[in-house]
């Protein structure tokens, strides 16, 4: 217990002395605001609404297969239209199988690129941190009250678009 209170004594004695600046950033406003981060979402969106127009068309064409096998169900032979139905019901379940993996895909391509894009800002905030003599920088998000003077978010948006607007996607 003594050797406890004589190490927290000792910390508080060498921190007394020094002054640490600790500062937060919002990294998801960053990746969303920033014109690189803003070039990212617009390529997702451009993915994701290629896929929702392919599925659509899919579907429009699974629902119209469904309506004609229901009508010709008391035209057809049993053995036929149950055949018919088994073919149907593969088509589906490779629609569904093939929407999966398209998601998967995109959600790939996100992370893949938002990885890139916290590659470019780290470097950014390692350089403002030396620069500005800041001891610590914490996420936002595990912030529970902070003064606004502390959240360096706007500077580095502002850095990160002096150096790069885009990525290759």
């Amino acid at each position: 217990m003594k050797k406890l209170k004589i190490i927290i004594l000792l910390i508080f004695c060498f921190n007394s002395n020094s002054f640490s600046q600790i500062v937060y950033i919002d990294m998801n406003y960053l990746l969303n605001n920033s014109k690189i981060g803003k070039s990212l979402n617009l390529h997702l969106i451009e993915i994701n609404n290629q896929y929702q127009e392919k599925f659509n068309r899919i579907e429009k064409d699974l629902k119209k297969k469904e309506e004609d096998l229901l009508a010709q169900k008391n035209i057809i032979e049993k053995s036929e239209f149950e055949k018919k139905i088994t073919d149907l019901s593969k088509d589906i379940q490779n629609f569904r199988l093939d929407k999966k993996k398209s998601q998967q895909k995109l959600n790939k391509i996100k992370v893949e690129n938002t990885k890139k894009i916290l590659d470019i800002i780290n470097p950014i905030i390692t350089n403002y941190v030396d620069i500005n003599s800041i001891s610590l920088v914490v996420s936002k998000k595990n912030i529970i009250v902070g003064k606004k003077n502390l959240d360096i978010t706007k500077e580095i948006i502002k850095l990160l678009n002096d150096q790069i607007e885009t990525l290759n996607f």
